[in-house]
């Protein structure tokens, strides 16, 4: 049975309701369009739902009784790595359709909704991409446990846009831009080129997300007379639990529009290891 979709908050609950991973992509993609288009009015009635529908595979585990990856060569490893991004993937597509309809009562541009729009729509293009080259190397996405602490930066900022893009594009985001080179030079050096080719494709278009996640966090620090240094570190200093970690991707964040003066102030010293470039 087909439904009609006719707002961008039925959209976005139609997407983070539905478990089927590939549905999902199909979902994401169809709405995507259908608002570049201006097929979908941005009427949202109802908030989403507090947390997505979520497959029956993957076993979802604590991220410490998650089994430890290795970092050979071997295709077992690869397929370890491909899936953890590609379940990071899943969730990134939830994730940019919760903030479209969650903060939709803020009466932001429309280019906002734009931008993660665009976002879900990447992230759902990545996941495919990641289960296409899982299925080539013998596996498909489930197969693997995958830990459930993704959702837990969507739960501690559903409150606030502001810690939101703090936590989600300003850290998480931004971390893969950090440690993605070192995986593709890895690939490389295994005789992968296909698996590193697709890394390095989904890294330059994460720089992209960073970017649109500093660009709205400045916008709401100016509608709220804030420092957007000062606020950002604030807001991960209460948020994130995790501590940020070098090595810093300074060259990638730097494309984002996202300069050391956010990070390295509240970066521990300890075990400081030379930036990616």
């Amino acid at each position: 049975m087909t439904v009609t979709i006719s707002c961008l908050g039925e959209a976005a609950t139609a997407v983070l309701t539905t478990a089927a991973p590939l549905e999902k992509v199909r979902l994401t993609h169809s709405y995507a369009a259908a608002w570049r288009d201006g097929l979908l009015s941005p009427d949202v009635p109802a908030p989403p739902p507090d947390r997505p529908a979520r497959p029956d595979r993957p076993e979802l585990k604590l991220p410490r009784d998650m089994p430890k990856r290795g970092r050979g060569g071997s295709a077992q490893n690869r397929i370890a790595l491909l899936h953890a991004l590609a379940h990071i993937e899943l969730n990134a597509i939830d994730l940019a359709w919760d903030i479209v309809a969650r903060f939709a009562h803020l009466g932001l541009p429309e280019g906002f909704t734009d931008d993660w729009v665009q976002v879900a729509d990447d992230e759902a293009r990545h996941f495919r991409m990641l289960e296409t080259r899982l299925n080539a190397l013998g596996s498909s996405y489930g197969d693997l446990p995958a830990h459930d602490g993704l959702w837990q930066a969507a739960t501690e900022t559903a409150h606030d846009l502001a810690a939101r893009l703090a936590l989600v594009p300003m850290v998480l985001e931004a971390r893969g831009l950090d440690v993605t080179p070192e995986t593709v030079r890895r690939l490389r050096d295994f005789g992968d080129a296909e698996s590193a080719d697709l890394l390095q494709t989904i890294h330059d278009e994460e720089i992209g997300h960073v970017a649109a996640g500093r660009r709205w966090f400045v916008h709401l620090c100016a509608e709220r007379g804030a420092e957007p240094v000062a606020l950002w570190q604030e807001l991960v200093g209460r948020h994130f639990r995790g501590g940020l970690k070098r090595p810093f991707n300074v060259t990638s964040r730097q494309l984002a529009g996202f300069g050391p003066e956010y990070y390295e102030p509240i970066t521990p010293e300890i075990d400081r290891k030379p930036e990616t470039r």
